[in-house]
């Protein structure tokens, strides 16, 4: 996003991970702004835009909605506590960030695009994470209703459904022995590389997309067309 001219803002719990990352854009021309966030807290999600308003003097008119955390087990043996934590980081708090997202830009009178990633867990069945894969089915899901209710705002409300890229979320599992049966169902044969997020995510946020609203990008290799 900085590389393509945007200014950016950094928002997540630990903020010194973000003053690395806001660091490393500066170095490169860009410009940063880091800001501590918790998605699962209305006071910490409202704070930190009021934060960028009064930093900045004006709301993020892209918000890229990318928090998102899992608890793997099944169904029957998962925590409550486990249930909970998953599903307020993964859909409450898309829902948190985007509905102060939006009223910030709509007390501006601007308009704006929300980008919500979502998954392709919540497209098709897998096994052991059913508290990440119903989050993710409801971000899709919310993503349109999203689009429907702000579109006469010119607030655009789109997702992008990722395959299985390593983070620090799944690393070990893909360089598993279950990973890399996984990766051999995927149509490509491979996990896909973040440059490779770049082009569906600057589609969305830019003018280029702007016919776009309600829509998810599948991003994922084709894994989705076989099981998962």
């Amino acid at each position: 996003m900085a590389e393509a001219g945007a200014q950016v803002v950094l928002a997540a719990r630990r903020l010194e991970k973000l003053e690395e990352v806001a660091a490393e854009i500066e170095k490169k021309g860009g410009k940063a702004l880091p800001v501590a966030m918790d998605v699962t807290s209305e006071d910490s999600v409202s704070g930190a835009f009021a934060e960028v308003k009064e930093a900045l003097g004006h709301p993020c008119d892209i918000v890229v909605n990318n928090s998102g955390m899992s608890r793997e087990g099944w169904y029957w043996e998962m925590e409550e506590k486990d249930w909970n934590t998953v599903i307020d980081t993964n859909l409450t708090g898309v829902w948190r960030v985007a509905k102060h997202g939006t009223k910030a830009l709509m007390d501006a009178g601007q308009g704006g695009s929300i980008i919500n990633i979502a998954s392709i867990t919540g497209l098709g069945t897998s096994q052991m994470i059913s508290a990440y894969a119903a989050s993710k089915a409801a971000v899709d899901h919310l993503t349109r209703n999203m689009a429907v209710e702000s579109a006469r705002y010119g607030i655009r409300v789109n997702a992008i459904a990722p395959g299985y890229f390593k983070t620090a979320i799944n690393d070990e599992f893909l360089d598993s022995e279950y990973g890399e049966k996984m990766r051999k169902r995927v149509v490509m044969r491979r996990f896909g590389e973040y440059k490779e997020l770049t082009g569906p995510l600057l589609l969305l946020a830019s003018d280029e997309g702007s016919y776009m609203t309600g829509a998810t990008l599948v991003v994922d290799g084709g894994h989705s067309l076989s099981p998962l």
